[in-house]
């Protein structure tokens, strides 16, 4: 493994909160986004994620006041995700703080929007996030799912992320379903099969629940290793995950 892995500690957002959920629903408060920003950038964070979870079934956008008041105190780039539907919401967002914007649902809805935001933001400014759950009837075993991970699509999800390379996307965030807040580690077969087919990099997302978990991931071939609840809820702290890493010999940042 040639490059650093990067931790990114992801803030799902409701009402204005920190919130976790497994497999995308049994919502539980987290706390307030600034302070967890805050918190994360001291505790040694690579990068931030900020994702306004029930922004495109709630047909609205991204809380920029959150984004701007989460730009005052970070100290790392930090992503922000929901709601994002075309260039002007993207532009409002960067504009509000954000180093980079993630769209999933509406990209996938509207594959042009791909194409329009790395025309006027580049490659380095966006992330597409695609939420899967395992399908046997599809070619990969994985189905692209939209809408906060509630609606099925009947598509291929190694077929998407093969398309939006294609097209240059160079970040791609996979989360499974089943893995979710679950604990019981990231889904390491979707990890490898997009690790493999893309030439993008890779956030593994869904499922940490050990610092072995986050190890078996970077060797999968992610390059980000998000996560939530177990950094929320002090059962993993990023210190000693990064000592953790090293040890298994993977190269980390700090």
């Amino acid at each position: 493994m040639s490059y650093q892995v990067r931790i990114m500690p992801c803030l799902d957002m409701q009402g204005g909160r920190v919130v976790k959920g497994v497999h995308f629903v049994k919502i539980r408060d987290a706390g307030d986004p600034v302070q967890c920003a805050r918190a994360y950038c001291e505790a040694g964070a690579d990068e931030l994620a900020l994702l306004d979870i029930t922004a495109t079934v709630e047909n609205r956008g991204t809380m920029l006041e959150v984004v701007r008041r989460v730009a005052e105190v970070a100290t790392v780039p930090f992503t922000v995700g929901g709601g994002i539907s075309d260039v002007a919401n993207a532009e409002a967002v960067l504009g509000a703080g954000a180093d980079r914007i993630s769209v999933s649902s509406a990209a996938f809805r509207r594959r042009e929007l791909v194409t329009e935001l790395l025309e006027a933001f580049g490659p380095d400014r966006l992330t597409v996030a695609i939420d899967v759950d395992q399908n046997e009837a599809m070619p990969s075993g994985y189905e692209v799912y939209v809408d906060g991970g509630r609606t099925a699509t009947g598509y291929d999800a190694l077929q998407w992320a093969r398309w939006l390379d294609e097209q240059g996307v160079n970040v791609i965030l996979p989360t499974s379903k089943a893995a979710d807040g679950a604990r019981t580690g990231y889904d390491l077969p979707l990890i490898r099969a997009l690790s493999q087919a893309v030439k993008a990099q890779i956030v593994a997302s869904g499922g940490a629940g050990t610092m072995q978990h986050f190890v078996e991931a970077a060797q999968g071939g992610a390059s980000v290793l998000l996560a939530a609840s177990v950094f929320h809820f002090h059962i993993i702290d990023i210190p000693e995950l990064k000592a953790h890493l090293r040890k298994h010999g993977v190269a980390v940042r700090g």
